[in-house]
């Protein structure tokens, strides 16, 4: 693989790794397999087998996590030459899919497995960071690579509270002194990074309920239990009365997404269920979340004499960028795309298990724009529908390539 060099107006190179076209073709090629085989969170064999495969054929030697899915790999690191400098710099892709359908339309690459898809981006993520090691295997090569990198394929973002605890626990981070990531936005476009200093995710949980009681015929409620009356309260009720019990700047938010009971339309059931997310901005608000909410529950089901019982699923805390290592995705991507390409993001409530990284280490997560640029449908994440731009990931392969080689001169530790 010949790598070009970036250069500035008089001719002079200023970084190298600009992707040649053959390795753009193989990489959106790889992209596309996957997509084609989405797998769920800790079922990634295929998903774990190709990136492997791909490292090997590059020299490297990655290790498959002891889970049996999921990969790190060291880039100028071997057990003949350890590396005792300043803390390697670690790239993070996320390898699983989602158990939803792919509603894509005269698509050569939809999902081949029925109800599964890479409705989030982690194909995108997961072949940016595979492109990244194949330039940076190069780099090293050539002599050209200042410091380690360390690549890391996680298994099971999409499962909470994600599989990020399982990598940490493997020891992925030893050794490491910043981490980065990129997450696919669909509504910023390809060719753009969004970025931001600070919180850049929510927190998030999962809610399940159980709400029991007897039931009966419609004709006599007040003999019974009325659980779709106390079901359609508790959905009602409880976000409002959360909303009233903490500050309203934390953004705490309790959505549902299922409420299932009853089987006829004249007989009052005597089970139901729910279920839902808690999200929230401020990560104080969230660690007082739990308590606040189970008392929220009760508080409604026992005014309609239903017996609740309540799984609250602790999730993720924000991703919290380092304004720092912000700052260096921000010269990455300025050097490669100019000033132009960067733009300021907002936090948004959706949650990230790479928010378990950085309780440990400094690093950054940068929104990597995926629209065609000039498309107003958005196609959104998490819906069967969802697509990216893959000129996107030659941009994320430039961005963190880029990243790596300015990290090694800013930094000593």
């Amino acid at each position: 693989m010949s790598l070009q060099s970036e250069a500035d107006p008089s001719g002079a190179a200023v970084l190298p790794g600009t992707l040649p076209e053959q390795l753009r073709a193989e990489l959106v090629a790889f992209r596309r397999d996957l997509h084609m085989h989405p797998e769920l969170g800790n079922q990634e064999f295929r998903t774990t087998a190709a990136i492997k495969a791909r490292l090997e054929t590059a020299g490297l030697h990655p290790r498959v996590l002891p889970s049996g899915t999921g990969l790190i790999c060291d880039i100028g690191v071997t057990a003949d030459a350890p590396y005792e400098g300043p803390g390697m710099l670690a790239l993070r892709a996320d390898i699983d899919a989602l158990p939803i359908p792919d509603m894509k339309a005269d698509c050569p690459y939809r999902s081949t497995v029925p109800d599964r898809a890479h409705a989030c981006g982690h194909d995108v993520h997961t072949t940016v960071v595979l492109g990244t090691g194949l330039v940076l295997a190069e780099l090293h090569r050539q002599g050209r690579l200042p410091r380690p990198v360390r690549l890391i394929f996680q298994p099971a973002e999409e499962v909470l509270p994600g599989g990020a605890a399982d990598v940490i626990a493997s020891g992925a981070l030893k050794g490491v002194g910043r981490i980065l990531a990129v997450h696919c936005d669909p509504r910023v476009d390809a060719g753009r990074v969004g970025l931001r200093a600070g919180a850049i995710t929510s927190a998030c949980d999962r809610l399940e309920i159980s709400l029991d009681g007897p039931g009966g015929h419609t004709a006599r409620p007040h003999l019974t239990t009325d659980l779709v009356t106390a079901a359609a309260r508790v959905v009602t009720d409880v976000p409002a009365l959360v909303g009233r019990r903490v500050d309203t700047r934390s953004g705490l938010a309790v959505t549902w997404g299922r409420i299932e009971s009853g089987h006829a339309p004249n007989v009052i059931p005597q089970h139901a269920e729910l279920a839902g997310t808690v999200r929230c901005l401020d990560i104080e608000a969230w660690r007082q979340a739990p308590d606040m909410v189970v008392a929220a529950i009760d508080e409604v089901a026992n005014l309609h004499g239903a017996k609740s019982e309540i799984n609250y699923v602790r999730g993720v805390p924000p991703v919290v960028n380092d304004l720092a290592v912000t700052e260096l995705l921000r010269d990455a991507m300025t050097a490669r795309r100019g000033l132009e390409s960067v733009e300021d993001t907002e936090q948004s409530l959706g949650g990230e298990d790479f928010s378990w990284y950085l309780e440990r280490v400094p690093g950054a997560m940068a929104r990597l724009g995926v629209r065609t640029p000039g498309e107003r449908t958005v196609r959104d994440l998490h819906q069967g529908d969802f697509d990216a731009d893959e000129s996107a990931i030659t941009v994320g392969v430039e961005l963190f390539t880029a990243a790596a080689l300015l990290d090694a001169g800013s930094r000593t530790a």
